[in-house]
């Protein structure tokens, strides 16, 4: 089975098994993940800004994090550091403090191991994040050109990207 697939279902198990009768948004809690591509891209951190509505950089002040592999779900891990994700992890925000704020991801020029084109900043869309209307998972993912190669940036949507979706081959059976 697809390990995505699999990270999925364990999500949707994991968040059901804690409802009640109902099940409600915690507007304190955000999963932002980023899927996997090719080796080479998943190897490339993207680190994460917060800033408040007014700029201020509030990244380690307005939320805790922590992350896990989609290929090893339910074993979270604490960061050490700074606020990253590579290919197939998934971080999760807790306790995030009630207000609005600009989600930015950057990968610096000097980071970029192993693409060879290392002028420029990879810089992410600004996303809005409100806890009166929170999103529960948001997603991250490279930019691509018309030829279908990473051409250096960032995408934070709501949305699933395309390649996201699953699908059913198609043709004949084999008798």
């Amino acid at each position: 089975m697809n390990r995505l697939a699999v990270f999925l279902a364990a999500l949707f198990f994991s968040m059901s098994a804690f409802a009640e009768t109902e099940l409600k948004n915690n507007p304190w809690e955000l999963i932002i993940y980023r899927p996997e591509n090719s080796q080479k891209i998943n190897e490339v951190r993207c680190w994460l800004k917060i800033e408040d509505m007014d700029g201020n950089d509030v990244t380690y002040t307005a939320a805790r994090a922590t992350y896990e592999w989609a290929s090893i779900p339910n074993r979270v891990n604490n960061y050490e550091r700074t606020y990253y994700l590579m290919g197939g992890m998934a971080m999760h925000l807790h306790n995030i403090k009630p207000g609005k704020y600009k989600f930015t991801f950057c990968t610096p020029a000097d980071k970029q191991y192993p693409f060879p084109n290392k002028k420029r900043n990879w810089n992410s869309n600004e996303f809005i994040y409100d806890t009166n209307n929170p999103a529960k998972v948001i997603f991250v993912y490279p930019t691509v050109g018309e030829s279908g190669f990473y051409n250096g940036g960032w995408i934070i949507s709501a949305k699933a990207p395309e390649f996201f979706k699953f699908t059913k081959p198609a043709g004949k059976a084999v008798e």
